[in-house]
């Protein structure tokens, strides 16, 4: 992705994101029930890598399957590339673990920017602790063997409620993450940062004690010419 549009996203929220994202018509870009491992304090970026999971049979899914190196699950974890963020259908089914400490902290190792399932991770507290950002729905300790078969890498899929496709860039912070449409992601990036300055300095004003009517929204014009001194004292 576009290293400035990385950086630019790097300093905005979700919930900015999907106002951003309202403007155009998208409503549903916010993966619901999935919330940080552990928070870390800086935001997740990075194009979307795909991993599917279906429903396991019993016939498929012995513990020997593990010894394929083409295994999807490892295999998806071998080839993600450096910067992305590995984004897994879990089916919303937190039952069986989509993976576990040894299998993220591998992804970290290689230059994974983060990961995410609708599911949940077994050995969740190792993974808060890795310097890696990590979301789930909750802690999950039976393998995935036991519901979810690894069927496919970097396909379109489904994850708490929102179509991902491979390369699609996500963004998560200390609350939720969200899909944007790589087509996009330059102009909300930049239309973003531009509502974080105005944002931060409602936040100023309200502190001082002034109404948010005609702040924020911004329908007093006085308030508009106030910001832009704000912006040059600040340099914003």
């Amino acid at each position: 992705m576009n290293p400035a549009t990385r950086d630019k996203l790097m300093g905005v929220s979700v919930a900015t994101l999907c106002s951003a994202l309202f403007k155009r018509g998208l409503r549903n870009q916010t993966i619901q029930d999935v919330r940080p491992v552990r928070p870390k304090g800086r935001n997740m970026v990075g194009p979307a890598f795909t991993l599917r999971y279906m429903p396991a049979r019993e016939d498929r899914n012995p513990m020997t399957i593990f010894r394929d190196p083409k295994h999807p699950q490892r295999h998806a974890i071998e080839t993600c590339p450096e910067g992305h963020v590995l984004v897994m259908d879990s089916r919303k089914d937190a039952r069986a673990a989509s993976a576990g400490d040894i299998l993220i902290t591998r992804l970290m190792v290689r230059g994974g920017a983060g990961v995410v399932t609708d599911g949940g991770f077994r050995d969740a507290m190792t993974i808060g602790e890795l310097d890696i950002p990590a979301y789930h729905h909750r802690p999950s300790s039976p393998t995935n063997l036991t519901l979810h078969e690894a069927i496919d890498i970097n396909v379109p899929i489904g994850c708490g409620d929102v179509a991902v496709f491979p390369g699609d860039i996500m963004v998560g912070d200390d609350d939720s993450v969200i899909v944007i449409p790589a087509e996009i992601a330059d102009e909300i990036a930049d239309e973003a940062v531009e509502m974080t300055a105005y944002e931060d300095f409602a936040v100023e004003r309200v502190k001082q004690g002034h109404t948010i009517i005609g702040l924020y929204p911004a329908t007093d014009e006085a308030n508009l010419t106030l910001f832009a001194e704000w912006r040059k004292t600040n340099n914003r």
